[in-house]
């Protein structure tokens, strides 16, 4: 009988946010995927998981995808993390969970810990209705998607790194001007968690003077849709 995988979220910060049935999956786990198995450790140790454990990142899945595939067809029971959050989500995951559902492989995704929820819900901006772009191309396409958003109406959700954070704060302004709203979110549920709010030109004037550090998530408001605009037009006049 084949094995399941299981898709297990790792806290973003706070050791805490581990849930009691994402430790019992990877102590019960025949075999542990992690994107860094040295970050994972740590991890592991705390919670005294004791699992096999190997190495499945970005620069080795294509080669890795196949054979862990058929462990688990023949019986093995395989949980896959990531550094932080749940895989897939800007993390190594998807390859493998499109193989095995492409298999008839049964995939199991536990609820819990991501980084962009929090920094949503906490930003203030509607989150009835949103998109998550996740890491903006950093070169070619990158101009092209950020005109393409300028006339997104749903709130925007992007992580970015916090060496970048400024020059895109500031593509923000270029593409969607420097009166929309955002929150910049740092250091989701650790100690030195920090949100920013107010408007780009206000936000990105703030890191101009204080460098920002850790893992980031900007919220952006939409745009004002279309119909709103002419509607608001003709009660001006």
């Amino acid at each position: 009988m084949a094995g399941l995988l299981y898709i297990v979220p790792t806290p973003v910060g706070n050791l805490e946010d581990m849930t009691f049935r994402a430790i019992r999956v990877l102590k019960e786990a025949d075999l542990i995927l992690a994107e860094d198995t040295r970050t994972s450790s740590v991890l592991l140790k705390h919670y005294e998981i004791k699992g096999r454990l190997e190495s499945h990142h970005k620069f080795n899945e294509h080669k890795t995808v196949t054979m862990i595939k058929e462990r688990i067809l023949a019986g093995l029971n395989v949980a896959l993390i990531s550094d932080a959050g749940t895989p897939g989500i800007s993390d190594p995951g998807f390859l493998l969970v499109r193989t095995c559902v492409q298999n008839g492989i049964e995939v199991q995704t536990l609820p819990g810990a991501t980084a962009l929820i929090p920094a949503l819900v906490s930003s203030g901006h509607p989150c009835d209705r949103f998109c998550f772009e996740g890491f903006l191309p950093q070169k070619k396409g990158r101009q092209t998607r950020l005109k393409e958003l300028s006339e997104e109406t749903r709130t925007m959700v992007f992580y970015e790194s916090p060496y970048r954070l400024v020059k895109t704060l500031e593509q923000f302004m270029e593409f969607f001007g420097s009166s929309r709203e955002c929150s910049v979110a740092r250091e989701i549920s650790k100690k030195f968690e920090e949100h920013k709010r107010g408007t780009l030109e206000a936000v990105t004037d703030w890191y101009r003077e204080h460098e920002p550090k850790g893992e980031i998530v900007i919220v952006v408001s939409g745009a004002v849709a279309k119909k709103e605009k002419k509607d608001y037009k003709k009660n001006d006049i």
